[in-house]
This record gives structure tokens, C-alpha cells and sequence, in this order.
């Protein structure tokens, strides 16, 4: 939060000078004590920010490095002329909590090239793939994976 406030100051201000700088690293301190003491925020919020941050960071990194594989094989089948597609109808459960993480999988799933989220039902899933190659390990992957542990640390 300190730094959100130190950033507002300087885009308010329009440039970065010394003085600017330490003037308002004072007034922000203050502002955060003030935030801290009256109005019921602690900094192990903002430690809480920063891992959740992270984590979203790195579920997006996990995602993008999956569509570029699912892109792949995508591409792959389209210009191998001998190779057969099976598509596929798979249905799966995954123990996620809550609500959010839920739907995160499914949109995740419905992003990556050659999948679609066809229903979600609580915690039951059914995807459509575009092959079998594409249904292994959906139950698993590193989707589930990454929300099971974000669930975890919340």
C-alpha cells in the first residue's frame, strides 16, 4: 500500500525530483500509519497482495506457455495430411473450493487451442477435444496444479 501511495504522489506530481521524492516518502509514510492505525489494515495485507500478485503472475506465465504448445499441436494437425484426428468428449471432477478457482480452470481450459469447456457443473467438468492426444491429463495438469496451490496459501 505504501508504494501504491508513492507511485499516486509522483504521477500527481508529473515528475521525479530529489525533493519531490523525499517529500513525498515522508507523506506516505504518514498516510500508511494513519491507514494502519485507524482504519483496521495491517502490512501482512500487503504481504498477502504480493503472494496472490506472484502466483498470478506465474498461473499466466503457465497459461500463455500452454497455449503456445496447444497452438503447436493445433498447427500440426492442420498441416499433416496423414495424421487422423480423434476428437474427444472427456469429463472429469476436480476438487477445487471455490467458486472462482472453478471457472478459471474452465476458462483456461476454453483458451487453450483445440479445448472447449462444454460444461461445469460444482466441481464436474466436460471438455471437448479436438484429439485424444489433447484429453490426457486434463484432471491434472498444471492448471489444476497451480489453483490447488493458490487455494492453499489463501
Amino acid at each position: 500500500m505504501y508504494f501504491l501511495f508513492l507511485l499516486f504522489w509522483i504521477v500527481c506530481n508529473g515528475k521525479v525530483t530529489v525533493e519531490i521524492l523525499l517529500v513525498g516518502m515522508i507523506l506516505c509514510l504518514g498516510l500508511y500509519i494513519f491507514v494502519c492505525k485507524f482504519m483496521d489494515y495491517r502490512p501482512k495485507t500487503d504481504w498477502n497482495i504480493l503472494k496472490k500478485l506472484f502466483q498470478g503472475l506465474q498461473y499466466i506465465a503457465v497459461l500463455v506457455w500452454e497455449i503456445v504448445k496447444a497452438n503447436a499441436m493445433v498447427l500440426r494437425y492442420i498441416f499433416t495430411l496423414k495424421e487422423e484426428v480423434e476428437p474427444r468428449l472427456v469429463s472429469f471432477d476436480v476438487d477445487l473450493k471455490t467458486e472462482n478457482a472453478r471457472v478459471a480452470l474452465a476458462n483456461s481450459i476454453t483458451l487453450t487451442p483445440g479445448t472447449i469447456t462444454v460444461d461445469l457443473q460444482g466441481k464436474h467438468y466436460v471438455v471437448y477435444c479436438l484429439d485424444k492426444e489433447l484429453a490426457v491429463g486434463l484432471e491434472d495438469s498444471h492448471f489444476v496444479k497451480r489453483l490447488q496451490k493458490m487455494e492453499e496459501e489463501t
